[in-house]
């Protein structure tokens, strides 16, 4: 008897299970939604006439979870929508989302976190998970009803493009997030010593000309939140990390047990600001050693025009000193979650002189292949060690018990990709909106084959 819509059986694929320290050719079973087995057993506990995927050569993992991606819905959905964010996550072999507060209006009330829910539900092709506003408007200065938006269904609170700058008020919002079980995700940004910077202050923004945004204005939020998490017992979580202070200063604090903890975005751990200053200059000074004879093959040299705006970004682009830095964090576990910080915009609103320009880039579907090259390709992580950072992470964060795992009874969200797969990234491709994205022609290895989103394909190569 046919196992049902939401049923798959999985062949022939490599299982990567970090959460249970599984690593072997396997078959995988999802009955209505849910892991049914995984091995033998599999395929003799079949229904009859379930759907099959195979999945020979590739991976098969925990569905990947993104915690940092701006679906720009309600409000500006000119620039995305629920359904072309979900889409592209999918195309990216991401199936489970949570969602920036900075909409307009600003994720800050039940109304709001119940208003996305119907259109993830009706729209939505990947789980969407929300996060509410620590402060109303996120304006910093008032913290927004806190456990209203947990009852609503919320599962994290952040300020998100905006960063909360008294002290007293973190303080309170950290002492309500720890009595109502969730953690703070902070935009770490010092706006009195980032002032009107645009890019990171060193050599390449003297030399262009650029307003410089120094790394303290990073590390000295992520110290103020260090000492916050210690004197409350509250998890706060560093956005973004980008600065080689901010990652000396969370390594210190975890091996003293405060409840901290961070995330490395792929353009930081890829990219250095030498890539504003153009294609040369980038290459002279990084070696792009992570592209092989072979992925240069596939398409020519990239090119990086002087103040291209696809590449402002918040916090920006550092230097290869903290880029190594980044990757070093990865490396030892100081920092446990990749995301992408999907941050779409409007082609126009780019289009302009870098100083006006949006900061932010799309980044759901090339955060996987991204992370493959640079850290997986360059032996820097095992593959266990990197799907762990996109799995057992996120979801530890932010207590999703039924994700980030491949046991039985738990949720049926598979991500299936090849990791050697070359391929070039193009504008064609992308299911978003917007295009920003600084990748476009990129040769990349390691692609997403197919999305299961609770025993379903969402997407297939």
């Amino acid at each position: 008897m046919f196992g049902g819509m939401n049923s798959l059986l999985v062949t022939g694929g490599r299982v990567i299970d970090p959460a249970n320290r599984m690593d072997a050719q396997a078959d995988l079973l999802v009955l209505e939604g849910k892991v049914a087995a995984v091995g033998s057993e599999a395929a003799a506990q079949a229904p009859e006439g379930t759907p099959r995927l195979d999945a020979t050569g590739c991976v098969v993992s925990p569905g990947l979870i993104d915690i940092h991606v701006h679906l720009r819905d309600p409000g500006q959905t000119a620039k995305e929508n629920i359904a072309s964010g979900t889409a592209a996550a999918a195309r990216g072999g991401v199936t489970s989302v949570l969602c920036m507060p900075n909409t307009v209006p600003p994720i800050e009330n039940a109304s709001t976190v119940a208003l996305i829910h119907e259109r993830a539900a009706r729209e939505g092709a990947v789980n969407v998970f929300i996060s509410g506003a620590i402060t109303k408007g996120l304006a910093g200065e008032e913290l927004a009803p806190i456990g209203s938006l947990k009852k609503a269904g919320v599962v994290a609170i952040t300020d998100d493009g905006h960063c909360v700058q008294s002290n007293e008020v973190m303080r309170r919002a950290l002492e309500y997030a720890q009595m109502l079980g969730i953690p703070v995700l902070d935009h770490c940004q010092d706006y009195s010593l980032v002032s009107d910077g645009v890019a990171h202050e060193g050599l390449v923004s003297t030399t262009l000309g650029l307003r410089g945004w120094p790394a303290t204005g990073e590390e000295s939020i992520v110290a103020r939140n260090i000492m916050l998490a210690e004197m409350t017992g509250a998890h706060v979580h560093c956005q973004h990390i980008s600065a080689v202070g901010s990652v000396r200063l969370i390594r210190e604090a975890r091996r003293r047990g405060i409840r901290i903890s961070g995330e490395a975005c792929p353009h930081h751990f890829t990219l250095t600001d030498a890539t504003l200053a153009g294609s040369d200059r980038f290459w002279a000074a990084d070696g792009a050693d992570f592209f092989t004879d072979e992925d240069l093959k596939l398409a020519p040299r990239p090119h990086w025009p002087n103040y291209d705006t696809h590449f402002k970004m918040n916090p920006p682009l550092r230097t290869a000193s903290d880029r190594e830095a980044v990757i070093e964090a990865l490396k030892d576990g100081t920092l446990e979650i990749i995301s992408s910080d999907h941050a779409p915009h409007c082609s126009f609103e780019k289009e302009v002189e870098f100083d006006y320009a949006p900061f932010g880039i799309t980044g759901l579907e090339t955060e996987l292949a991204l992370a493959l090259m640079r850290l997986y390709h360059t032996r820097t992580l095992t593959l266990p060690e990197l799907v762990a950072k996109f799995t057992t992470g996120p979801a530890r964060l932010l207590k999703l018990a039924a994700k980030g795992h491949l046991s039985v009874g738990a949720d049926g969200d598979l991500t299936v990709f090849d990791p050697e797969r070359r391929w070039v990234y193009t504008r064609e491709q992308t299911a978003s909106k917007s295009t920003n994205s600084p990748f476009f022609n990129w040769p990349l290895r390691g692609k997403t084959v197919a999305t299961v989103v609770g025993g379903k394909i969402a997407w297939k190569l």
